[in-house]
């Protein structure tokens, strides 16, 4: 099993989402388990094969997120000398060299990753073009709309 990548954050939103399942969600779905059950028949119980569904669900994603942790390496870029080069966990600052917007990207782990928030997988083609590139550097990233310029403006390890 490989490791992968996992920001400080990504891995504490990770176990907290862990926690909740099993000390909030699990208890409510065994006492909606137990109470479905005394209404009778279970054939014909919809409350009792909803609150299974639930529990199937549940149980599954606690199996998903544990297993994601066995397998993360934890990644805390702030203890990592600052070089100017993009790693993983930085944040980038970019100018798009044809229209001049700067736009702001954090590399994070593929759970992490929410582009809305411009978190980017590091198995991104933006992220993949950017890693290893210093401050100053010109990168060509290949996306489904043609080529595009960046300038690495700056990069901050927060």
């Amino acid at each position: 099993m490989s490791n992968v990548p996992m920001t400080v954050s990504g891995e504490a939103a990770l176990r907290a989402e862990l926690e909740r399942l099993k000390k909030v969600e699990r208890p409510r779905i065994t006492a909606a388990i137990a109470e479905a059950r005394e209404h009778g028949d279970l054939k014909e119980n919809a409350e009792y094969h909803a609150a299974r569904e639930q529990q199937s669900f549940a149980e599954g994603r606690i199996m998903e997120i544990e297993g994601k942790l066995a397998s993360a390496q934890v990644i805390d870029v702030t203890t990592i000398p600052k070089t100017g080069k993009v790693i993983f966990g930085t944040t980038i600052d970019l100018i798009n060299l044809e229209t001049d917007a700067t736009v702001t990207y954090r590399i994070v782990g593929d759970d992490e990753a929410d582009v809305k928030n411009n978190l980017i997988s590091v198995s991104s083609p933006i992220a993949r073009a950017l890693i290893g590139k210093e401050e100053g550097d010109v990168v060509i990233v290949r996306a489904p709309g043609g080529d595009v310029e960046y300038e690495i403006d700056q990069v901050h390890h927060l």
